[in-house]
């Protein structure tokens, strides 16, 4: 069975890096069309990155130039990269993926378990 696993998360003082992970755990052919959201509570989930299959990236306007989103293709495992963190950009974090478990089978989306950054002094 496929699963995202998450992690990295953690806690992490204003101004410092956290890098989060979210890889393919079981049989699977390849991955693309990687996303992260973030939910805090009270609020929305909202997208903060995403990758396509092609390779383009986009950002959320509060963490463009801080976070950078990207794929080891071959390790079937995206990542997001994140400096300069602020008190605002503690939330729940979830990644989102297609896997294709086979060469010849579609893709399917897949959500990871989430994993929690706090910025705090």
């Amino acid at each position: 069975q496929v699963q995202l696993v998450e992690s990295g998360g953690g806690l992490v003082q204003p101004g410092g890096s956290l890098r989060l992970s979210c890889a393919v755990s079981g049989r699977a052919f390849s991955m693309s069309g990687v996303a992260w959201y973030r939910q805090s509570p009270g609020n929305q989930r909202e997208l903060v990155a995403a990758r396509t299959s092609g390779g383009a990236s986009r950002y959320l306007d509060s963490v463009r130039d801080r976070f950078t989103i990207y794929l080891d293709s071959a390790q079937k495992t995206a990542y997001l990269q994140m400096t300069n963190l602020k008190p605002e950009d503690a939330a729940g974090y979830l990644c989102h993926a297609g896997v294709r478990r086979h060469a010849d089978r579609p893709s399917a989306n897949y959500w990871g378990q989430g994993t929690q950054v706090t910025v705090s002094s």
